[in-house]
Formats: structure tokens, sequence, C-alpha cells
């Protein structure tokens, strides 16, 4: 009988190291593309609501040069900064050989998470953005924020950056950290804001709306990342009936996110959805019509994006002195 493989300890330095924004781009859009073409599956994910925060377990497989499972266990507790000084997002994803279900790695699943969600952001906003948006709203400047700032400066041509968020140390932090490379500006006044952006990123924890239709200006691209859960929202039903919808999973979003508390006030799939990504990415719908539609692209992050990057890491990671524990005889 053959043994199996060692198991990588992936760790986030480890990750950090290895991957680029460009890197996390295009192991999304391999995820995508791949499941557009029948070549990746993902089943509904598992919420475990805790007293201060919650779990998600997130599986997907694809299939590449090797076929490829993962299953993603995070934690997230959005007052765990504050209160414990600890990360809002901590968790694991363990890689497996999609052929024969050898474990391959266990990886740190922080960066990771905020590196393939705000890479899923930039690639919706490439397909799905004005080609001329030059100036960029980030709410909610955790570290989600900051990731989302780093992967759409990547792909857009930015000239000016504002930052909001409730605590302006926040938006200050990210703010000094720019300072120099682009016109950035720490802004309090939200609805003052949102006129001015041609692109927004909702990155936030909140529970109850916070944009609504009469903010958001006309061509304006909107991707909303923080409703991770049936209990947020960041978006108003009025603001999603007003837009465009593109999805990173339709079904997903049924199940939370701002699509799901747009249907739950009345409003019709049929008349909010255009597509999911995938199908912008493939050419099988159109994804902007006219330069005047807002568009909003409304983000649950996918197992699909995780078993992709985690796929990409790994790759890198192999034969490189990453630590690694042997299974053999357990």
């Amino acid at each position: 009988m053959l043994t199996p493989p060692d198991v990588l300890i992936i760790r986030r330095a480890d990750i950090i190291s290895t991957m680029t924004p460009a890197d996390y781009l295009e192991a999304v859009e391999r995820a995508f593309r791949a499941s557009a073409a029948g070549k990746a599956s993902a089943p509904p994910p598992l919420h475990l609501p805790m007293v201060r925060g919650a779990f998600h377990a997130k599986g997907a497989s694809i299939s590449m040069e090797r076929d490829y499972a993962a299953v993603k266990l995070n934690g997230n507790f959005p007052g765990n900064p504050a209160e414990l000084g600890l990360p809002t997002i901590q968790g694991a994803i363990v890689l497996a050989d999609g052929n024969d279900g050898s474990l391959l790695a266990v990886l740190d699943s922080i960066e990771v998470t905020l590196r393939r969600t705000a890479a899923a952001s930039a690639l919706a906003a490439q397909a799905l953005a004005r080609p001329d948006s030059s100036t960029l709203l980030i709410c909610g400047c955790g570290e989600q924020g900051r990731a989302h700032l780093e992967a759409l400066s990547e792909v857009l041509s930015l000239k000016r950056v504002l930052l909001w968020d409730r605590d302006r140390r926040a938006s200050q932090s990210i703010a000094d950290e720019w300072s120099g490379r682009m016109e950035i500006e720490v802004v309090d006044d939200l609805p003052d804001a949102v006129p001015m952006a041609q692109v927004i990123a909702c990155c936030t924890s909140a529970r109850e709306p916070y944009l609504d239709a009469g903010m958001v200006g006309r061509g304006t691209f909107v991707s909303a990342v923080g409703a991770d859960n049936p209990d947020k929202s960041e978006l108003t039903p009025g603001l999603m009936a007003e837009a465009a919808i593109v999805t990173d999973s339709t079904a997903q979003c049924l199940a939370m996110g701002d699509l799901h508390h747009a249907i739950a006030s009345g409003l019709t799939i049929e008349d909010l959805v255009r597509a999911e990504l995938a199908e912008v990415l493939t050419g099988a719908t159109q994804g902007r019509r006219s330069p005047e539609e807002i568009i909003i692209f409304d983000s649950t992050g996918t197992g699909l994006q995780d078993v992709a990057a985690a796929a990409a890491i790994y790759q890198r990671c192999a034969g490189r002195g990453v630590a690694s524990v042997s299974l053999a005889g357990v």
C-alpha cells in the first residue's frame, strides 16, 4: 500500500509571501470559468450561529490540471478586534486531492478569505464598472476594506479614493498607509461622499442597510461583500430595485446577502438578477448595457473561490520548505 503524501501546513506568512493580488485575480477567474464550464461545483454553505458571531463552512471541488476539493471553516466574530484583540475572521482550509482523496494541505484561512473576496470584486469591476471610473469609495475600513483597495487599484485607473468607516481611526490608518500613492481622503459624511464615486466597495459587518437609491449616482458599480449571513445587510431593497444585479452565486445570495433581503421585501428575482458573474465572464450574458445603469455585484463568497485559491497556494508552496506533517500510520 502506498504511503499518503505529507500534509503541508501553510501559515498566513507563507501565503502572504507566495501570492500577489494578480495571483488571486487569476485563481478566482479560473474558479468562475470552471464553474461555467461544468468543471467545478459548490454545495450550499453551512451557517452555525453563535452568541458573539458565527461559523461558516464552505466547500467546493474544481477540475483543472489536477482535481481538487476543499472545505473551509471560518469563524466570523466582528467584536473580536475591539473586545479581545483577535481577528474578526479566523479559520482553516483543508485541501485534498480530488482523484484519490489524499489530504494535501491545511491552510490558514484569514489571508485567503480576505484576498479571494477582494479579487472577486476586482474581477467584477473589470467586467462591470465603467471604463472611465476614477473615484473609489471604500465603506468599511477594516482588513477587508484594505484588501479591496489593493485589489481594485490593480484593475482600475483610480485617481481618488474616499474612505468611510464609523470608526474614523480605521479610515485614517489606511489613508496614512496610502498617502503619496494617490489622492486619498477620509470622509465622515457618507451621503455627501457616495455621489462622488463611480465605484463603491461595501465591506462592513452592518446589520442594517446604509446605502440607498437616492445616494448612488447613475453609472456606479457597487460591490457588496459584507452580507455573508442572513442577518447582515448593506444595501436597501430600494437601491437593489434601481440596479442591475450580478451575483457570485444566485442560489447562495438568495439565502444570504442583500439579494436575500430584497426578495424578502417583496421584489422578484426576475426583476433583480441579470446574471451570475461566471455568465458575464464567459459572454453568456452581457454585463453593463448602458453607461447610466447602476450595477451591483452581490458577493457572498463561494467555496469555488476558496478551492481555486488554495490550489494555487499549494502548487506554489509544495517543495519550498513549507512545514509538513506525515499522517502515515495515523
